[in-house]
């Protein structure tokens, strides 16, 4: 039987090393679902229950591996739905191919059934690289070049094959004018230094200073060892861009932790006070959180042109990978003996985890969210994988969660859209599928996606070698982030109508399609609880009814700050009095005696 053009890109994905594509099937992607059946299903038609959750599995995939991500959809109504994915793709510098199909080119421009402009759709999100492939001849050549270019640009690319075209015999490009080759696939990593003279100049900035803080992002992920080996040399404290929580694990003892309003009081002192920074691999974008304008001297390490020198007045801008930049930047460092500054810094860290426990284990009604991850930390594999959802859990995420040993971490980091968690964990199962996933979702997010992905962890999970992912839900029916920021940001009180989640039990939905559920609704049960999810022999849902009023209160806010909040939902808030009391709790925590 002759090869079709729909065999042809699955051959071809294979040779690439792609061993899933994350993917919901329709009838303008038949010839390319036809070809999974073919080969026998190399590689994986992995089926999530929406499209927009196989864009959001092929980013957790992507985010996981250090490999591109595929997902693939039909054309119209399927290609729309991948669009959110795509974007937590771009925003975050992740490479995910999208592969879409297109009503036939015969009806093209004839207003014909789930016709849409594709091209134009996919003009931004895919801005990277975006073609429709037209004749079997632009294969492979096209689909190379989107798999080439969202590796090495880190971003989302799109290739759209129309529906006749799939099932077309296919042909390869020949050695004639108009016709275009490709080359095997291969890897295009690259090691980019910068010149001798821009790593002088660094190391003279950072031999200067006398209180040096380093802020890492996911770009400093491949040289956490140097970067430890600069905080011991300089005597830096490190904090950590939301992105980057998996860098360094938080039991050294300078690692500060998260910035930023989900950030710790000592990652908020540390920038408030030093006089020189070094950022690495990070854009982080709220420069209130950095030190302010003429305090610090300042060095960017960065891949990207078009992000460093952006978020914060560096005076040397390194543009190269971080390992070899800060490797050939460490000779050049002198090693500061007086050690004050780091003293200070060790200092304020030991006492915010002190602050963060007795935080956890402040009585709420019934359970204290703080306390789910707090239990969580003391308990976790050391190979773990954790996904965070937005909202609240990612609150409790950026500051509870310690990370030791090689557990690695991510959420959506810039767009912070909801509903990423759940499949975040199916992708991080299929890329790592020896290594336990938990996943901190809101209820709101699992209401809005997750209840129906674990239809999907069910149907998939026996093809991983270690079947644990535990799905833990934070169920306080609330949408409680936006709560938060209507009460703290908008002067307003709770506006039930459109916050208050009906109820529902996730644990019942779980134990209903064979998968282990725990439901917890007092905080001497947390413990036990998590014991039992992370030894289970299947996924495991956590459902846990924890306290909406517990505040995510910001590193830097300040007695008069909460006041104003307190006086905003005193207007006619429903839970006003609880909320007042589980606040004033909370930040008394900061001034115990030695704090």
């Amino acid at each position: 039987m002759a090869e079709t053009v729909a065999n042809r890109i699955l051959a071809r994905l294979r040779e690439w090393g792609v061993e899933q594509v994350f993917a919901y099937p329709g009838d303008g992607i038949n010839g390319l679902v036809a070809a999974f059946g073919e080969s026998d299903n190399q590689p994986r038609f992995v089926q999530s229950r929406h499209e927009e959750m196989s864009a959001f599995a092929a980013v957790g995939y992507a985010k996981f591996s250090g490999q591109v991500g595929v997902c693939m959809a039909t054309s119209g109504p399927g290609a729309i739905h991948l669009l959110n994915g795509l974007y937590d793709a771009k925003l975050d510098h992740v490479p995910v191919v999208a592969i879409v199909g297109q009503t036939a080119r015969s009806a093209m421009g004839g207003s014909y059934q789930q016709e849409v402009d594709l091209q134009s759709l996919f003009k931004d999100v895919a801005s990277e690289y975006l073609v429709e492939v037209n004749v079997p001849e632009q294969l492979p050549n096209a689909l190379d070049r989107a798999i080439r270019t969202a590796q090495v640009r880190r971003a989302p690319t799109a290739l759209i094959i129309p529906a006749d075209l799939q099932e077309e015999e296919y042909s390869p490009p020949e050695h004639t004018f108009k016709q275009v080759p490709s080359s095997p696939p291969a890897d295009l990593r690259s090691l980019v230094v910068p010149p001798e003279e821009e790593i002088a100049r660094a190391a003279e900035v950072l031999n200067a200073g006398t209180k040096v803080a380093i802020l890492v992002g996911q770009g400093a992920r491949n040289a956490a060892e140097e970067v430890r080996q600069v905080a011991e040399l300089t005597g830096a404290g490190v904090a950590k861009a939301l992105l980057g929580k998996d860098v360094l694990p938080d039991d050294l003892p300078y690692v500060t932790g998260s910035i930023g309003l989900l950030g710790t009081r000592p990652s908020y002192e540390l920038m408030r006070d030093c006089d020189t920074l070094l950022i690495v691999g990070s854009s982080f974008p709220y420069t209130q959180f950095l030190p302010d304008f003429g305090q610090a001297r300042a060095v960017q390490i960065d891949l990207d042109p078009g992000l460093i020198g952006m978020r914060y007045p560096t005076e040397v801008n390194l543009l190269g990978d971080a390992r070899c930049t800060l490797a050939a930047l460490l000779p050049r460092l002198t090693r500061k003996d007086d050690r004050s500054w780091r003293e200070t810094i060790e200092k304020n860290v030991t006492r915010w985890w002190e602050t963060v426990e007795h935080q956890a284990m402040l009585d709420a009604k019934p359970v204290n969210p703080m306390r789910i991850v707090w239990e969580l930390s003391q308990r976790i594999p050391e190979n773990a994988i954790v996904t965070s959802d937005s909202g609240s859990a990612a609150n409790w995420y950026a500051r509870d969660l310690r990370i030791r040993g090689d557990i690695r971490g991510s959420l959506s980091g810039t767009l912070a859209t909801m509903g990423p968690g759940v499949p975040y964990a199916i992708g991080a199962k299929f890329a790592h599928p020896g290594r336990p996933v938990v996943a901190l979702v809101g209820d709101g997010a699992m209401q809005m996606n997750g209840m129906a992905e674990l239809l999907t962890i069910s149907r998939y999970y026996r093809l991983w070698s270690d079947p644990r992912c535990v799905i833990c839900v934070f169920h306080n029916n609330d949408l409680n982030q936006v709560t938060w920021e209507l009460r703290a940001m908008g002067g307003s009180p709770k506006f039930e109508e459109s916050q208050v989640l009906p109820e529902v039990s996730y644990a019942d939905f779980a134990a209903g399609i064979g998968l282990e559920a725990v439901t917890v609704d007092h905080p001497d049960q947390l413990g036990p609880a998590w014991e039992r999810t992370l030894s289970a022999d299947r996924p495991a849902v956590l459902d846990v009814r924890c306290d909406p009023e517990v505040p995510p209160i910001p590193p830097h806010a300040t007695w008069e700050q909460m006041k104003a909040t307190a006086e905003s939902v005193l207007k006619g808030d429903p839970a006003a009095w609880h909320l007042m009391i589980q606040g004033a709790k909370t930040k008394a925590q900061e001034l115990r005696p030695g704090r």
